[in-house]
């Protein structure tokens, strides 16, 4: 059995990324099946609540305010069409509605308006998830007593190439966001993306920062970037798919009791790859066309998946 340690360095971890692969695959799925079934997948739908006009330069994202990806800003939307949309969600066979606000820290009445749609959504029995921006401890707080069970906030990458992403917040202010959740009670879920230009050992790094945590994070989603015309990223080579499936399994052997969450990017995956990340330790995927304002895979393209791999939807 794999048990969770809390020391891990980046040199370990780089040096789990870079074992021969095919050991690699191997060890990460005997670790994975030790506490998941190798059969099935959790399923969760991501809506954008809060869509665009984020004061936040993040270099890959469209909904930010400083580039020009002609997306159009909107409100934060009504709970009763929040609620529709779980609803939908829960017969699409989703377990879990996740609520992503394009914030960079919101205010405290925000976050009550919030709060009341994570309430409504908890008791349609879905688990809930929120991703706001930055949280103070009692925003956090109000969150927890509303009955999310979930916060999204990612790391996004290792803190040395932090800076090269993102200057309008910083490394420990994520960190601080994640702390004030934990102490509300809230599940962390956070992870990063990779494909961004960072380097394999950035990768390790990233990793290395999330093993640290005590405990892990209950969810690690790794996102593979979407490129957007209009963001510093939409002209970088392609992120070789192996490397994808490296750092799946590196994430699944350092954070063994951890959901490992392939998010973001799915649209541009083959078969054959999301056949090889499921099979290294991922085993959460997000269902629907539309993932926040990006493609996303779409139901009938899972299906069709799932159905090949002898694989069905946690229920």
């Amino acid at each position: 059995m794999h048990e969770p340690r809390f020391d891990w360095t980046i040199d370990e971890v780089l040096a789990v990324i870079e074992r021969p692969f095919h050991e690699l695959l191997a060890e990460s799925h005997s670790c994975h099946i030790e506490r998941f079934s190798a059969h099935e997948v959790e399923a969760a739908k991501l809506l954008s609540i809060k869509t665009g006009g984020c004061p936040e330069d993040c270099a890959y994202c469209p909904q930010s305010a400083h580039h020009d990806t002609g997306l159009k800003a909107e409100p934060l939307m009504k709970k009763d069409d929040i609620v529709a949309a779980a609803i939908e969600a829960k017969a699409e066979g989703a377990t879990r509605f996740c609520m992503g606000a394009a914030w960079r820290s919101p205010s405290d009445k925000q976050v009550v308006q919030v709060a009341e749609s994570v309430a409504a959504v908890a008791d349609l029995g879905l688990e809930t998830c929120a991703t706001l921006g930055m949280l103070t401890d009692s925003q956090a707080q109000t969150l927890s007593e509303a009955g999310l069970d979930f916060y999204n906030h990612n790391l996004d990458t290792s803190p040395d190439f932090y800076g090269e992403i993102i200057t309008t917040r910083t490394y420990q202010d994520r960190l601080d966001t994640l702390g004030a959740c934990r102490e509300a009670g809230i599940l962390l879920c956070t992870g990063g993306i990779v494909g961004m230009g960072e380097t394999r050992r950035q990768r390790a790094s990233l990793l290395t920062q999330l093993a640290q945590l005590d405990p892990h994070p209950e969810s690690v989603p790794i996102n593979l970037l979407i490129q957007v015309e209009g963001t510093p990223m939409d002209a970088l080579p392609e992120f070789p798919p192996l490397e994808l499936v490296r750092t799946i399994a590196a994430a699944r052997l350092v954070m063994p009791t951890s959901v490992v969450r392939l998010s973001a990017g799915r649209a541009s995956m083959s078969e054959e790859l999301h056949a090889l990340c499921l099979h290294a330790g991922a085993s959460s995927i997000f269902l629907g066309d539309r993932l926040l304002t990006a493609e996303n895979n779409g139901e009938d393209s899972d299906r069709a998946l799932l159905e090949q791999l002898d694989t069905t939807l946690k229920v």
